[in-house]
């Protein structure tokens, strides 16, 4: 569960009065500590070591379990997947660390060291996924993946640490590809799935990545629209594997697709960072700092390695 919350304070909030039962009561319960607050910690660490605990087993049984394991080992897969799921582990620590950096601040933790604190802890829950590829046999520890997320933590902490707020926000939004009927689309579906939350989390077709640039937050002087983002994005098209486009199905028929190209993109976009739309609504505030996980389907220009130039009304 990701919570956010306000990072207004409220004067007469007593950090040390506070009791578990009270905890949630009213609406000063959004409103982070302006000390730090040992029940509020004692509920944040609880929560972190239980959830970890809980998918560290839940990993191991739906995932690991019916494969062999071995001694420690790495894999080299920089080249995998036109380095779409390398975006991801950058995108996926940097919300984590942003999201828990809140709760830190919600328990009364000073804000550079929540930065720091949850950079940390976000970088190592992502690396959990790592240390169990490294002991499987089907797999590796990917020393490049371990990279990706180190920025993507890094990211989210250098900004805090040298703006006091997020002025480049990484962002997720996928445009999914129309498969053709065949044997492509048979390939996509056994790749990626195909229910939408599924090739949400698989399709590395349609996984497009965003650095959602604010330019209201490098010119303090203006005054309007400063929610208004330009949005640069990564995404990658044509791929039917890792590392190429041939495979043997199941019946252990080898197809080879090469014909089909295999190429990157680069967008050029508008965005919202819905933090900056003010309101005195705590809870409106949570919902829209929800909302900056993805990206605003907007009118887009792609680029990509096949020398086109093609405009999306919205994506």
């Amino acid at each position: 569960m990701i919570l956010i919350f306000s990072p207004c304070t409220l004067k007469n909030l007593n950090a040390q009065t506070d009791s578990l039962p009270a905890l949630f009561a009213g609406p000063a319960w959004l409103v982070p500590a302006p000390e730090l607050n040992k029940q509020r910690l004692t509920l944040f660490t609880t929560t972190v070591a239980v959830g970890y605990t809980a998918t560290l087993i839940g990993l191991n049984y739906l995932w690991y379990a019916d494969y062999p394991r071995s001694a420690f080992h790495t894999f080299n897969d920089i080249e995998e997947w036109q380095q779409i799921d390398k975006a991801g582990h950058t995108v996926t620590p940097y919300l984590e660390a942003f999201y828990i950096m809140h709760v830190m601040r919600w328990t009364g933790i000073g804000h550079k060291k929540a930065a720091v604190y949850a950079g940390l802890t976000a970088f190592m829950l992502q690396n959990t996924i790592e240390a169990f590829d490294g002991f499987s046999a089907g797999w590796g520890a990917s020393l490049s993946d371990v990279a990706a997320n180190f920025v993507g933590s890094a990211v989210m902490t250098s900004q805090e640490l040298v703006w006091g707020e997020q002025r480049i926000r990484l962002k997720f939004l996928p445009h999914f590809e129309s498969y053709p009927a065949g044997e492509l689309k048979q390939r996509a579906e056994q790749l990626y799935g195909s229910s939408l939350i599924v090739r949400t989390l698989k399709d590395y077709n349609s996984l497009n990545v965003w650095a959602s640039i604010n330019p209201a937050s490098f010119n303090k002087n203006q005054r309007h629209v400063r929610w208004l983002n330009v949005a640069i994005g990564y995404g990658a098209g044509g791929m039917y594997g890792g590392f190429g486009n041939t495979w043997y199905d199941e019946n252990g028929i080898y197809h080879d697709r090469t014909d089909v190209p295999r190429y990157r993109k680069v967008f050029l976009s508008l965005d919202v960072d819905f933090s900056k739309i003010k309101t005195r609504s705590r809870t409106m505030k949570a919902f829209l700092g929800v909302l900056n996980i993805v990206k605003v389907p907007a009118p887009t220009l792609e680029f990509n390695t096949k020398g086109q130039v093609i405009f999306h009304p919205l994506m």
